[in-house]
């Protein structure tokens, strides 16, 4: 990952290859959102569970104060009533459980997030850049012969000046992101743009019993450190802990489920602490490129960062302080 600061600094930031610490790989994965669904889903088909596929859950039953089932329409719009022990919902930052149950709540993060694909990224196909542009900040990641994703995180005022017109909300910064524009001046939109927003958000935990909450029907910060994927697949690890026990003893109450949200707490707490100082600098210009300019002077240091963005160095290994003190030396 290359990552340019707002003066021009730009640091290439590489996972861990000796050490400590090991990722699965040496580098990561990008692939296009269709790709990923339709492998997951070939996948899916391969085991015992029923996979319902071309339908849309519309609400929730409840029943004595606990979640019993869901309600779905097909993709006729006929409804159809599902019940169960127990509902898991995976169905992301739109939630319908989520809401339905009231769990969602506002945060102070006013982000918003603006995606395409783009042709024309001249440069290295094996590497994905992010462009830190304050109050902004652009990621592009190839995923495909001559096609990459690129999204633009940009404060959530920005769209209430260009409502119902993305695109020329979208071209407009690309062109202001200096960084951007210099590193890609043939960057052409491949596809519609899409808007996320508010980008962060927070979820009460679940006051019935037979519902838990996974990936980010749980909840979202920001995607700079890149941790969706991740957090949803350990956060699944850990709600089928707690499923698996709560079934086997017939108590799927809200007290009984309550111990996956402790336990998701716990797992995460220590990356979003490291998030939320990222946040800090990426907001503020000078703060961005003095952050820069300290890990251009120690690399080892950033490689630690990327293990971290990674998810296979823990993040108490930047939160202590060797690695301050490291990252604030002059020489």
């Amino acid at each position: 990952m290359t990552i340019t600061a707002p003066d021009g600094t730009r640091l290439a930031g590489r996972y861990p290859c000796a050490g400590r610490w090991r990722g699965y790989r040496d580098h990561a994965l990008a692939v296009r959102r269709i790709v990923l669904d339709r492998v997951l889903a070939d996948r899916l088909r391969e085991t015992a569970a029923d996979f319902l596929e071309g339908r849309r859950v519309t609400d929730v039953i409840v029943d004595g104060g606990g979640v019993v089932g869901v309600e779905v329409a097909d993709g006729a719009g006929r409804p159809q009533s599902i019940r169960a022990r127990l509902v898991i919902a995976a169905d992301g930052r739109n939630s319908v459980v989520a809401r339905r149950l009231g769990l969602v709540r506002p945060h102070p993060l006013r982000r918003m997030a603006l995606m395409t694909y783009a042709s024309g990224a001249d440069g290295p196909a094996d590497r994905g850049e992010i462009f830190v542009d304050p109050p902004a900040y652009a990621i592009v990641n190839p995923v495909a012969s001559g096609l990459v994703n690129l999204g633009l995180v940009l404060p959530l005022a920005d769209l209430s000046a260009h409502r119902g017109r993305l695109e020329e909300l979208f071209d407009a910064r690309v062109r202001q992101l200096a960084g951007l524009r210099t590193r890609f001046p043939r960057l052409a939109r491949a596809a519609p743009v899409q808007a996320l927003g508010p980008l962060a958000y927070r979820v009460a935990p679940p006051r019935h019993g037979g519902v838990m909450l996974v990936g980010d029907a749980a909840g979202f910060y920001d995607p700079f450190t890149g941790e969706g994927i991740f957090a949803a697949l350990r956060g699944a690890e850990l709600a089928a802990d707690t499923a698996c026990a709560a079934l086997a003893r017939s108590d799927c109450s809200a007290e009984a489920l309550a111990a996956y949200g402790r336990t998701r707490r716990a797992a995460f707490r220590d990356k979003e602490r490291v998030t939320r100082v990222l946040q800090f600098v990426i907001a503020r210009r000078w703060a961005a490129n003095a952050l820069a300019r300290g890990f251009a002077r120690r690399p080892a240091l950033l490689s630690l960062v990327m293990g971290v963005f990674g998810d296979f160095v823990p993040p108490r290994a930047l939160l202590g302080p060797p690695a301050l003190v490291a990252l604030l030396r002059r020489r």
